[in-house]
């Protein structure tokens, strides 16, 4: 692990560093809660935990600035756990390596790095503890499980938190202020079957789809990547049809958040068709290399011989669940009308498995419109209730509305140029950032959200370049300076 207080601001790294050796993956919180409430107490700041497990800390305004409005730093302490197939970790166990790059970024090793959100929490924890910031009343919000569920923003309860202005510290392109988000809808399908013999006269193969960038289902899904899911389907599909392939299982992707980056079948094909099997396979490959040339080039299709399975899933079984992810939505659905090049509304087609008799699939529903995003959750019903299956709609939150004339709007944009000598970029974001949900909950707060740059989040390549933190950190710091009074 490369040491990461040698970065600037070294409070900031060094408190990221802290948060990377303590396991927090999404629903597995309660370490690193545990600590930061001792750190809390170590550092003399009042710090509650409330019902669901959010963490709200306060430090009263520095001498002379008691009259400026409250502001609450928010982020979550949840991290994304994805790691690339070839490597031995524990999310719940084994802490992250961060790696220094010569190019001027942080990253993991083999692994999701943790950066979304672990900079914004550090970064707050450093406003905390230092004694050389002018700033009004401070509360710090820490939610829990944001990454599978938003649950920490979904069980805040009014009372907990004073301050007037929420500044979200969880956004991925410095220079550039977040005033809007899109809401999410989960869909959760159930398609049984049954299980027969494993025909005589068949050989076994387990197929792979690898090597995939994966990413951010929100914010990567308009990049064009390939979904590991959907390509193994097409693979199946056509061999179906043509050589009489039958499915024994598939496994696909991991998190409702992150486009899936690997799927894994275990097939068997008849003697007489293995060698045009083996050549339609290899055709194929190159297929999708040709087809995802510029935006997947270490995409890899393999198929590896194995032990015949003692049963597969039964023919009428096995093609409709084919036919039923084959034909889901996935990717964009529609570019918004009010803001140029933002995606209104998409579908991420997550996570499909088979085990005892129930095929299940998983998608994350994104749309910056309610009624879009309604729509979509039935369209996928209708396809579902055609081939015999149960789905269910749940967890839907909503998205953020922009507020031009925001005043922190006005503050941050005036701050920027100042430092800068330019106006930031006002944006709103294709993904679930909580203020939708804590805005419901808190009316009267002025919302923005903004971060350093962060790229490839929800995967193993992602990173954080390292001279936005410091950017970041300057421009946060100048911020809270520059909060007008009440």
């Amino acid at each position: 692990m490369n040491n990461l207080s040698k970065l600037t601001p070294q409070s900031l790294w060094e408190n990221f560093a802290k948060i990377c050796s303590i396991p927090h993956p999404s629903k597995h919180e309660d370490e690193i809660v545990a600590y930061l409430l001792e750190w809390a107490k170590k550092h003399n700041i009042k710090a509650v935990k409330d019902e669901v497990g959010n963490l709200i800390l306060s430090k009263p305004a520095t001498k002379g600035m008691e009259n400026r409005k409250g502001v609450i730093l928010q982020g979550h302490i949840d991290m994304v756990p994805q790691k690339n197939s070839d490597k031995e970790h524990d999310f719940t166990k084994d802490p992250i390596e961060p790696i220094i790059g010569d190019d001027g970024w942080v990253r993991a090793n083999g692994t999701t790095l943790g950066a979304d959100n672990g900079i914004g929490c550090a970064a707050a924890m450093s406003v905390l503890q230092a004694t050389d910031i002018e700033h009004g009343p401070i509360e710090v919000l820490i939610t829990i499980d944001e990454e599978t569920g938003m649950t920490g923003a979904f069980g805040l309860k009014p009372g907990y938190l004073e301050g007037d202005i929420l500044i979200n510290l969880d956004s991925e392109d410095e220079g550039e202020l977040y005033v809007g988000c899109a809401g999410g809808l989960d869909a959760s399908v159930e398609l049984g079957y049954k299980e027969e013999k494993t025909p005589a006269d068949t050989k076994a193969f387990k197929i792979s789809i690898t090597g995939l960038k994966g990413g951010h289902s929100g914010m990567d899904i308009d990049t064009g990547r390939a979904n590991a899911n959907k390509v193994m389907i097409r693979l199946l599909r056509k061999s179906i049809k043509d050589f009489g392939l039958r499915l024994s299982s598939i496994e696909g992707g991991s998190l409702r958040n992150a486009i899936p980056r690997e799927a894994f079948a275990t097939v068997v094909v008849p003697n007489q068709y293995v060698e045009k099997f083996n050549t339609f396979v290899k055709d194929f490959f190159t297929v999708m290399k040709n087809e995802f040339s510029n935006v997947e080039p270490d995409i890899a299709v393999e198929i590896t011989p194995i032990d015949l399975p003692s049963t597969v899933i039964d023919e009428k079984s096995g093609l409709n669940l084919v036919n039923v992810v084959y034909g889901l939505p996935n990717g964009v659905m529609r570019m918004s009308d009010s803001m140029e090049n933002l995606v209104e509304t998409s579908v991420n087609l997550a996570i499909v498995k088979t085990e005892k008799g129930v095929a299940e699939i998983k998608s994350l529903i994104r749309s910056s419109v309610d009624t879009a995003k309604e729509a979509v959750g039935e369209k996928m019903t209708a396809i579902i209730e055609l081939a015999g299956g149960k789905i269910t709609l749940s967890g839907a939150y909503p998205g953020w509305k922009p507020n031009m004339k925001s005043p922190i709007l006005k503050t941050m944009q005036e701050t920027y140029q100042k430092m800068y000598g330019r106006i930031p970029e006002i944006k709103a974001i294709h993904a679930g950032l909580e203020c939708g949900l804590l805005g419901a909950v808190y009316p009267n707060w002025d919302m923005i959200s903004f971060g350093p740059t962060i790229r490839n989040p929800h995967s193993p390549d992602e990173r954080v370049h390292i001279e936005s933190v410091e950017k970041f950190w300057d421009y946060l710091v100048e911020t809270l300076k520059n909060i007008p009074v009440k």
